[in-house]
């Protein structure tokens, strides 16, 4: 395996490729059709050089996933949309009277923060308030915390369970897989066909479930060091620590998507397994629509012919 650099997600009946400071979208029309939309994204790691340093980027990386999804979900909800007969209600017109053209950034910066807050309180407060609940009969610090992690975990893929049960989640978790065979085909050295993507596989180092497993695991290792005796400076301590915590998981998992050490994949192992919850194999529709998102932004054969020149790249048709 070779790093490619390139790096996406799913999005509603479609997938965002990003290389460098350009994005693209591509997604499947109700016509059948695949729209793309190549955009560019400058991050903030770029902007501001304190935010690149290592241990910190990883927080502001993770933002401009944040913004990038909600902006790539935008445009790809927009070809599903059932306007017809609707009219907007009192609390559209409210926002588009007090906010103008603003009211979309004002909408996603609402819901960006709104996800960020239930995201800690469920995965962090909730599983400390429930090992809570078993301090009475365990005495460890130690075995407190791998408890809490463990209430974590659970909780976890409990929600991923839920929600895969919904047809969309479904579809959107193929899109999830078609992405990653499209990674994996080309940093293993194979012309970028329905054929060979298909052959590929769902699992890589880089993915963001990988990335949350990390952040879940490291989290025990702190606060089995961490120790405060009220649970009131426990739970302050669960939320000023995310940031700490995701910076570091988010290094191990740069190190991951560019070595390929046994030891670093041993360790990578979990995030890989839980990705079988994430990933599903799609169709060959599917991976039709991710290699068009990759192609938009991404000049695989120059890479192939770089780093596997040994790899027979068929050439260009005549005009």
């Amino acid at each position: 395996m070779k790093y490619s650099g390139i790096g996406g997600q799913a999005v509603i009946e479609g997938i965002m490729m990003k290389n460098k400071d350009e994005y693209a979208t591509a997604v499947r029309r109700p016509d059948g059709g695949i729209e793309v939309k190549k955009e560019t994204y400058v991050s903030m790691t770029e902007k501001v050089k304190l935010f690149a340093l290592p241990f910190i980027r990883g927080v502001f990386s993770f933002a401009d996933s944040m913004i990038l999804g909600m902006r790539t979900l935008t445009f790809s909800a927009s070809f599903f949309e059932d306007d017809e007969g609707s009219e907007p209600g009192k609390f559209e017109l409210w926002l588009d009277k007090t906010f103008g053209e603003k009211v979309e950034k004002v909408l996603m910066g609402f819901v960006m923060a709104f996800s960020i807050v239930m995201a800690i309180a469920v995965f962090m407060v909730l599983p400390l308030l429930l090992a809570n609940a078993c301090r009475r009969v365990i005495h460890s610090e130690n075995v407190m915390a791998v408890l809490e992690g463990v209430i974590r975990i659970a909780i976890f893929v409990a929600y991923i369970k839920l929600i895969s049960r919904m047809e969309d989640i479904r579809r959107t978790f193929m899109y999830h897989g078609a992405e990653h065979k499209c990674i994996n085909c080309i940093e293993h050295g194979k012309t970028l066909t329905v054929e060979h993507v298909r052959e590929s596989s769902k699992q890589h180092k880089r993915c963001g479930t990988s990335f949350l497993i990390i952040v879940m695991i490291i989290s025990i290792l702190f606060f089995m060091v961490i120790r405060v005796d009220n649970v009131w400076l426990r739970i302050v301590s669960r939320i000023v620590l995310v940031p700490v915590i995701a910076g570091v998981s988010y290094e191990f998992l740069r190190l991951a998507g560019r070595s390929d050490n046994v030891i670093v994949n041993l360790l990578s192992k979990p995030g890989m397994w839980m990705q079988n919850l994430t990933t599903k194999e799609p169709d060959d529709s599917m991976i039709e629509v991710a290699i068009a998102a990759v192609e938009a932004v991404f000049d695989w054969k120059a890479y192939l012919k770089e780093n596997f020149p040994d790899t027979v790249i068929p050439e260009e048709p005549a005009a």
